[in-house]
């Protein structure tokens, strides 16, 4: 449900194999000692280029993964959400602008003057439920988005509307009573109704713990002895945030439906994929991977990881659902977009570290600010550089060539860039695909 941010991982280029035997060698790269269970699909024009299911659905019972498991998908419900709102408002059942005041009178007075549009795309100031301290305790019973909200109507809105961006779980909880409000009906009927039964989804709903569900997957994470059971959540909670289950192939009927343009209105459609703030639109993250304009989400639960990307100049379509927490969905789909692209891919066991002098690895020493409140540190130990960004552990950073270095076993590449004079600059991070510059603090 919560977003990922930065997962520190690193990526370069190696020859090419045959695109089919590549898919294959970044999957079980990717999979090696466990690392992914789950199913991943790719699909250009409609049509499945390649599909793969990997580990257990459940280990108790060694039932293995299969193209019919079903995921519990995370906050890749907030673009299924997001589809349903503006069903609504072609519907003129509402307007992206309306108020919560009037469409959720009892809503939090405070808030009243948030919009449609500003839950939408995270600028509502609206605080994430999920980021308050009891949220671990909350999360253990059934609660409706009204007494989920009423727990945290005390709060004030963490900026004026409008102004700034902020991921809100609780935007798209308020997002799912608006439909309940709006429609007359639940969130899970209204759903079935209007965006899974018109484009065939007939294995994706809103998930439960208490139904009896035909072939879904239980939810794992890491431990140093392989898989453990993930820690419990009463799926009412994540509600229009992140409740509902699906596969890669009704996420693929999905994707083609939605961002493929037959479901909404194209007007409806370039709202949706137009970014307002932080590259973000109306339930999607919007912006380029290797040089190419992609939309998609990214989704973790208990237990539970996904991500899914759509190409539209190349209506290339890529989607992992993983039941082990520790995968990398995002840089999994970023790897098999490029092998469908017939791009070079390096896997992180791929790359081959060289030797730099001590005098060179000294000059990349220092603080590098990816943004305002997120550095990262670069040092030197003996023969090797070290990287720390803020709150998170140290990784030994790897070089292959004297300007580029990567971290092993996992998918992050830094670059340090020097002025005319010599001077280093920036250096660039580069992660799924996606390049941040960070400039050199004095």
């Amino acid at each position: 449900m919560l977003r990922s941010l930065l997962l520190l991982t690193l990526s370069a280029v190696v020859g090419m194999a045959q695109p089919a035997v590549r898919f294959d060698d970044v999957m079980k790269a990717y999979s090696r000692d466990g690392h992914f269970m789950g199913s991943v699909l790719v699909a250009k024009d409609g049509a499945i280029v390649f599909e793969k299911s990997v580990g257990w659905a459940n280990a108790e019972w060694q039932i293995a993964n299969s193209a019919t498991t079903k995921f519990r998908i995370g906050s890749l419900t907030k673009s299924i959400t997001a589809t349903a709102i503006l069903l609504l408002n072609e519907q003129g059942k509402l307007t992206l602008d309306d108020p919560l005041s009037q469409l959720l009178p009892s809503a939090p007075v405070a808030w009243g003057a948030v919009t449609v549009r500003q839950l939408l795309t995270h600028t509502s100031g609206v605080p994430s439920f999920t980021s308050h301290p009891e949220y671990k305790i909350w999360k253990l019973s059934s609660a409706t988005a009204a007494e989920i909200v009423a727990r945290i109507a005390h709060q004030p809105l963490d900026f004026a509307p409008g102004e700034k961006y902020n991921y809100s779980n609780t935007g798209y909880l308020l997002l799912g009573w608006i439909v309940e409000a709006v429609s007359g009906k639940s969130y899970e009927n209204f759903f079935r109704e209007s965006i899974f039964q018109p484009l065939g989804m007939k294995d994706s709903g809103y998930d439960s713990v208490r139904a009896v569900i035909p072939q879904r997957a239980s939810g794992y994470d890491p431990s140093g002895d392989g898989p453990i059971n993930a820690a419990y959540v009463d799926m009412h909670v994540p509600g229009g945030a992140g409740g509902l289950y699906s596969t890669t192939g009704d996420l693929l009927k999905y994707t083609l439906g939605v961002l493929g343009g037959k479901l909404l209105k194209p007007e409806s459609l370039e709202q949706m994929t137009t970014p307002v703030k932080n590259g973000y639109g109306f339930g999607l993250g919007i912006g380029k991977v290797n040089g190419r304009r992609a939309l998609g989400h990214s989704g973790a639960i208990e237990g539970f990881v996904s991500h899914l990307a759509y190409y539209p100049d190349d209506k290339v379509t890529v989607i992992v659902l993983a039941n082990l927490a520790s995968a990398q969905p995002d840089q999994i789909a970023t790897k098999l977009a490029a092998v469908e692209f017939g791009e070079a891919v390096t896997l992180p066991s791929e790359h081959t570290a060289i030797s730099v002098a001590r005098s060179t690895l000294e000059r990349y020493v220092g603080k590098y600010a990816l943004s305002p409140t997120f550095i990262l540190t670069i040092t030197r130990e003996g023969d090797q550089l070290q990287g720390q960004a803020t709150g998170q552990s140290m990784f030994p950073l790897l070089p292959e060539a004297e300007t580029k270095f990567f971290v092993k076993a996992i998918d992050v590449e830094v670059e340090f860039v020097s002025d005319a004079a010599g001077s280093i600059t920036h250096l660039v991070l580069t992660q799924g695909g996606r390049p941040s510059r960070a400039g050199k603090l004095p």
